[in-house]
């Protein structure tokens, strides 16, 4: 019996002991990602199994997962939640989904980064330390036994986050199916505005350089600042993604190519 309830199909598919899989995969491995894609093969490695088990053709089965294998970075525990769901989404609409599942997951990348990096990996663990060591300075074990205590809760819900993102992407599915493009273009959107915030908040690339007209000294960046605030970080992420959409640099060279513009930048002083 506790077997047949491990095998519980929640989908025609996938059953529980496959989502539990795909969850424990994800963990393992997050943290070996690369410049090029980030958590991208993590993702790939954690699916793979789901997918083979979708997609019995062997080119359907390439091509979802070269889907996934693509840049994607957020915060880890929240981000089973979203690979749960695209698991619904895969299994409920195949290789239709597949742009959906990518503005999706793009979509949510930057928001589940913001909330689970400062609540989940910052606040929560600052001020529950802090409680059990102030506890331990008075000599009271109550401290670590609190902190113990939330370990567990933590890992209780991080080891159900994929089967919870599948629940809900089901229902999302079923419920709204004729609503997700609006989804779709919703998540774009959101993923766009995210991405553009970025390049001025995360990229601070200016340029020294001035003229002087006898006693009168002008500087370039003020004057680059009146045409566009962040021109010169704009410039460069159009850059890159130029020679990355011409599908003839990858993302290595393309940041060798960035190490090599910032050193002459900063030896012939027009980059700062």
């Amino acid at each position: 019996m506790a077997k047949e309830k491990d095998e519980k199909i929640y989908g025609p598919i996938v059953t529980k002991k496959d989502l539990r899989k795909a969850n424990y995969r994800w963990l393992m491995s997050v943290e070996t990602f690369n410049y090029e894609t980030q958590q991208g093969a993590s993702v790939a490695y954690a699916l793979s199994p789901i997918l083979r088990k979708i997609y019995q053709k062997d080119d359907d089965y390439v091509e979802a997962l070269d889907n996934h294998f693509q840049y994607y970075n957020t915060q880890p525990w929240l981000a089973a939640i979203v690979l749960g769901a695209c698991v619904a989404m895969e299994e409920k609409q195949g290789l239709a989904a597949k742009s959906a599942i990518n503005d999706f997951k793009v979509g949510t990348m930057g928001p589940l980064a913001g909330i689970g990096d400062s609540l989940l990996m910052t606040m929560i663990p600052t001020i529950m330390g802090s409680i059990a060591a102030y506890m331990a300075l008075e000599n009271n074990p109550f401290g670590i036994i609190l902190w113990g205590i939330l370990i567990a809760i933590i890992f209780f819900l991080r080891m159900h986050c994929f089967e919870f993102g599948y629940r809900q992407g089901s229902k999302v599915i079923t419920e709204y199916g004729d609503k997700i493009n609006y989804l779709t273009e919703a998540a774009s959107v959101l993923g766009i505005t995210v991405v553009g915030s970025l390049i001025g908040s995360v990229i601070s690339v200016t340029s020294p350089l001035k003229f002087q007209f006898g006693k009168v000294t002008m500087q370039i960046q003020p004057m680059l600042d009146k045409i566009l605030p962040q021109l010169i970080p704009a410039l460069l992420v159009w850059l890159a993604y130029k020679l990355l959409k011409s599908k003839k640099w990858n993302m290595t060279w393309v940041i060798l190519l960035f190490i090599v513009i910032a050193m002459f930048g900063a030896a012939f002083g027009f980059l700062k």
